[in-house]
């Protein structure tokens, strides 16, 4: 691949090429692997730079996978042979705060963590609240409509967007939504693009919504025998009428390797169940929390300490990173109705045994979102295909039980063959037909999500 030097200097940003590129630009956090390493990488240092980018990879017959903080899960951002990777992270300003109407405007890679600390210097917050908050940046969790710790009570990624800034495959910049309240004029097009994966454009830009900092929150942990107890018993805490801010689940050997990673103890082993009840309300609602908890255990901790919530939820987020410790990771991501929780978790149990895998339960139970975790030894070679089986059975439990493929991660590239299972055939082609209309030429990430 040859750029003129012309070419190169229009950019303001870097342009890596060839030999110049890093390896970890191939892949994401999900590992997928793909077929031969990018052409062009263009860090992107502001929006002409996007928009020249997309032109760039035009002239060159390349496609263009989006990238910012790759904590993706479902190989959207891998990126192989023939490809330009449009690295947006660098695009980190926060724009605007509107303390009174309570929203931020901001660039694509602003990390969320970054804009709640700055929401919280107004009284503010950043709802939506990812394992990955630290790292992964708002125009990822915008383009695979992430989940969250919160999503419970407040909503996934696209609750919050209000409106958005789209570089599309002309190079044009279109912006959506409002910055209202309320505002229904024209197609949603924001919600189109929420949620598309890279597929239909390039998100740049995002107004979002912001929420009061709750004026009290109150933490409830619970240990459980097992698994299965643990989810009946988040599953009974839904049937009670409350909605605590989160609700979140680990089974006994998600927590010990979490536990492990961090070096810390909790208390005694046994499944894990962390619930936040935030608001004016708070106390009420975590006494209901406490109650349910107590007809399935005796070990509850409650409490307001900011500090020992922390360190609780400090285990939620590590469950990832701990298991990655042990060679590559499958992550499941399915989501199920929240009165199956416990019988989802049972079968997946059984899917284990089954196929001989060493799978990990943990997620947001609050929303029916689990994530199963197969992890694939480097050191037996049979495991990736016992891991294969493995998921495609929890794939169809899913289904079976009135579920979806995936809550949060996205399809990408790994769950390709698992949607039109889920939607059908014509509503597939109904996506398509739309992505066709807004990249003829199919040069956002081809090959991924539909």
């Amino acid at each position: 691949m040859s750029l003129s030097t012309a070419g190169v200097a229009a950019f303001s940003g870097a342009v890596l090429i060839g030999a110049e590129i890093p390896g970890e630009y191939r892949i994401d956090r999900s590992g997928y692997d793909p077929s031969g390493a990018p052409e062009i990488v263009v860090l992107a240092a502001d929006i002409d730079d996007v928009r020249r980018a997309v032109t760039l990879a035009t002239e060159q017959d390349l496609s263009v996978v989006v990238r910012g903080a790759g904590s993706g899960l479902a190989g959207g951002a891998s990126a192989g042979a023939g490809t330009l990777v449009l690295d947006v992270s660098g695009l980190r300003r926060i724009l605007e705060i509107s303390a009174v109407d309570e929203w931020a405007a901001v660039e694509a890679g602003v990390s969320g963590a970054t804009l709640d600390a700055a929401a919280g210097l107004h009284g503010l917050r950043y709802a939506p609240d990812p394992a990955s908050i630290a790292i992964s940046t708002i125009g990822g969790n915008i383009a695979t409509n992430a989940g969250g710790l919160r999503c419970v009570k407040y909503g996934v990624t696209g609750d919050a967007v209000l409106g958005l800034g789209v570089v599309l495959a002309d190079g044009s910049l279109v912006h959506t939504g409002r910055r209202t309240a309320k505002g229904v004029a024209g197609l949603d097009l924001t919600r189109l693009f929420t949620g598309s994966e890279g597929t239909l454009g390039v998100i740049v830009e995002a107004v979002v919504r912001l929420q009061p900092i709750p004026v009290q929150t109150l933490t409830v942990a619970a240990w459980f025998d097992d698994v299965e107890q643990a989810a009946s018993a988040t599953a009974a805490v839904l049937a009670a009428r409350v909605r605590p801010a989160m609700l979140e689940l680990l089974d006994e050997a998600s927590l010990r390797e979490a536990q492990d990673l961090l070096g810390v103890r909790t208390q005694a082993a046994g499944a894990f169940v962390v619930a936040q009840a935030d608001g004016f309300g708070a106390r009420a609602e975590a006494g209901i929390i406490s109650d349910v908890f107590r007809q399935y255990t005796s070990r509850i901790q409650v409490g307001d300490d900011a500090e020992a919530a922390a360190e609780l939820l400090a285990v939620r987020r590590a469950a990832l990173p701990a298991l990655e410790r042990h060679g590559r990771v499958l992550i499941e991501d399915i989501a199920v109705p929240r009165s199956r929780i416990a019988e989802a978790v049972r079968r997946i149990t059984e899917i284990a045994a089954r196929h001989h895998s060493r799978i990990y339960t943990f997620g947001h139970a609050g929303d029916g979102n689990l994530h199963p975790i197969i992890v694939v030894p480097g050191d037996d070679t049979g495991a990736a295909a016992r891991a294969t089986r493995a998921a495609d059975e929890i794939f169809a439990t899913a289904l079976e039980l009135g579920g979806t493929i995936t809550g949060e991660h996205g399809v990408g590239v790994l769950k390709r063959q698992w949607l039109e299972r889920e939607q059908g055939p014509d509503a597939l082609r109904v996506q398509r037909q739309i992505r066709h209309a807004l990249d003829p030429n199919g040069l956002f990430n081809p090959g991924k999500a539909y």
